[in-house]
Formats: structure tokens, C-alpha cells, sequence
């Protein structure tokens, strides 16, 4: 950047006064900062943007990195379980080769598979009915509303009735 020294500054500061006048001086002397501060204002803020977006490209970097490296384990961990279960199957079906359909298994009532369970269906549940089959004692002894009143008909219910109004 532009190296300003003490007397470089003094001789500007001589000549603007010079040419400017005292009168007018630091009215533009006031002017120059905010100037100089918006300026200063703005480079940080293209720094800033600019360190961003360095930061998000490295993050970027980190995240490509991390699926690779995701995906590889994943793709390892398939064929390991493929391989075992493939190894599981053979030599199950050497194991029980010899075995066949009218052997003791069927007498003892060995059921390989058992049945599926029932499938799930929602309760049907009516809203209505169940608050309807609520008995009116009971909403009366809880303080349940049956009816809507207005604020005045509800102070009148409840003013004691020695009390009278004006």
C-alpha cells in the first residue's frame, strides 16, 4: 500500500488548506473519513466473502472426501456379508442334503416358517360418540360446558344474589 509518512500528511494537509480554506476544511476533512471508512468497510467485506468461499470450497472438498470413503466402506461391508451369507447358504445346503421330507422333523411338528402375523389395521375411533357418552352429571360435577354464554349472562349467573345493580 502507499507509504505516507508525518511530513507527506503535513504537506497535504498544507495544501488543502490552502486551497480549500479554513472555513470549508473540516466539513471535507469530515467527508474524506467516512469516505475512507466505507472503503475500509468494503475490502473487509470482499475479504471476508472471499475467505468464504475459500472455506466452502475446502468444506466441499472434505464432503467429496468423506462420501468416497463412505461409499468404499459400505461397498466392503456388502460383499463381506454377501460372501458370508453365500458361505452360510452352501453349507447349510450340505448339511441338510441328506435330510428329506418324510423324516423325523415332520413328526415332531417342526414348522420351518412360522405363519405371518395379522396385518394391522387402525381402530376406528369416533370422536363424537365418545365424548357424547359422557353422562351430563358428570360434565356438570367437573364444570364441562354444554352451552356457550356470554360474559355478562355468566356474571349475572354467578353474582350473589343479595347484591342488585344500580
Amino acid at each position: 500500500m502507499i507509504d505516507f509518512g508525518f511530513d507527506k500528511l503535513a504537506l497535504i494537509g498544507a495544501v488543502a488548506l490552502i486551497v480549500i480554506g479554513p472555513e470549508k476544511l473540516p466539513k471535507v476533512a469530515r467527508t474524506m473519513g467516512h469516505l475512507l471508512g466505507k472503503a475500509q468497510r468494503y475490502v473487509a467485506d470482499v475479504k471476508a466473502e472471499v475467505n468464504r468461499s475459500i472455506e466452502l470450497d475446502e468444506l466441499k472438498k472434505m464432503k467429496t472426501q468423506f462420501e468416497t470413503a463412505a461409499s468404499d466402506v459400505e461397498n466392503t461391508v456388502r460383499n463381506e456379508v454377501n460372501s458370508a451369507t453365500s458361505a452360510f447358504e452352501s453349507d447349510w445346503k450340505s448339511a441338510t442334503s441328506g435330510l428329506d421330507g418324510s423324516s423325523d422333523t415332520g413328526s415332531v411338528g417342526y414348522d420351518p416358517l412360522p405363519p405371518p402375523p395379522p396385518e394391522y389395521r387402525r381402530p376406528k375411533k369416533n370422536w363424537r360418540l365418545k365424548r357424547g357418552a359422557t353422562p351430563l352429571w358428570y360434565k356438570k360435577r367437573q364444570g364441562v360446558r354444554t352451552s356457550a354464554q356470554s360474559g355478562a349472562a355468566r356474571v349475572a349467573r354467578y353474582r350473589p344474589p343479595g347484591v342488585k345493580l344500580r
